[in-house]
């Protein structure tokens, strides 16, 4: 699949419904931090799910079917909330990313939808509900942010290594050699390697030249979508981890969602660190296309 489909003549209702909908559910959010909420754990792993979640997910998945009835809609927290007759189009929501930081009183926390066209994103939108800043992108539009298009400066990494940020799926065990390896070496061979427990917020930041790159083990699929659509259409070229291109496609197994995002200037630096690691072969199909640029 190309990294670049064919979007829609005109996507500016889907991009207004999406910022729309991402705001109004961070007033919700932004009313009930940091102790207005209930929180219960999700799964064995350790993380946790709030009320918060659910009282903004009701809201987006309401105001995209409002909109667009016919769309398919996958929510975070109640998988399948609308499934209509729209064809290729599916609507990701992302009501809280960021659930864990909340509960402990951590003000890093977003939004995110994306509307993705044949498993692939045209439209994303990140939403930060404490500044009020909304980040949206629609394919081959550019990415916007409160100042307008994002055009970051390149520039290259300094002499004590690049700024990065780190995810890893939920499905990955604490122990797996290839995610401790991958993210140990990050860690020494950058400035700093931020883990911030909501990767659409580090998405964002990449997209506005604030970090030099992003590294994903297995990540998940409901987010990636719209913080790659930011990042790519802010200049960004994402690659997997042996350097073919990453078309962030929120179907397939977890195995194939891990990723390398820099600015050009950045990247072949960084695939070479990855490289040292063998995670890139670990990851690596049995048999691999020719990368194709991007």
């Amino acid at each position: 699949m190309s990294p670049n489909p064919r979007p829609p003549a005109d996507l500016g209702p889907e991009c207004r419904t999406a910022v729309a909908a991402a705001e109004a559910a961070g007033a919700l959010l932004r009313s009930r931090f940091p102790d207005g909420f209930a929180a219960r754990p999700k799964g064995g792993s350790g993380d946790v799910v709030t009320d918060l979640d659910l009282l903004a997910e009701r809201l987006v998945v309401d105001r995209i079917r409002e909109d667009f009835p016919h769309d398919r809609i996958l929510a975070e927290e109640t998988g399948a909330a609308a499934a209509g007759d729209g064809g290729s189009r599916t609507w990701l929501v992302d009501p809280l990313d960021g659930s864990n930081n909340v509960v402990i009183g951590l003000p890093v926390y977003v939004v995110g939808i994306a509307l993705c066209v044949d498993a692939l994103p045209v439209v994303g939108v990140v939403h930060e509900p404490l500044t009020g800043r909304t980040w949206s992108a629609v394919h081959g539009a550019g990415t916007h942010g409160p100042a307008g298009r994002l055009t970051p400066a390149p520039r290259p990494a300094g002499p004590a290594g690049p700024l990065l940020a780190w995810t890893q799926g939920h499905a990955v065990r604490r122990d797996d050699p290839t995610a401790r390896t991958l993210r140990h070496t990050l860690e020494a061979r950058s400035r700093r390697l931020l883990q911030l427990w909501a990767p659409l917020a580090a998405w964002a930041m990449l997209a506005r030249g604030d970090i030099d790159g992003f590294v994903g083990y297995r990540a998940e699929a409901i987010d990636l979508p719209a913080g790659a659509l930011l990042a790519r259409e802010a200049g960004v070229t994402l690659r997997h981890l042996d350097g073919r291109d990453f078309p962030a496609s929120f179907t397939g197994p977890d195995t194939d969602r891990s990723f390398v995002a820099a600015r050009p200037e950045l990247l072949p630096r960084l695939l070479d660190l990855v490289a040292t690691t063998g995670a890139a072969t670990a990851s690596a199909p049995a048999l691999s296309p020719t990368p194709r640029p991007r």
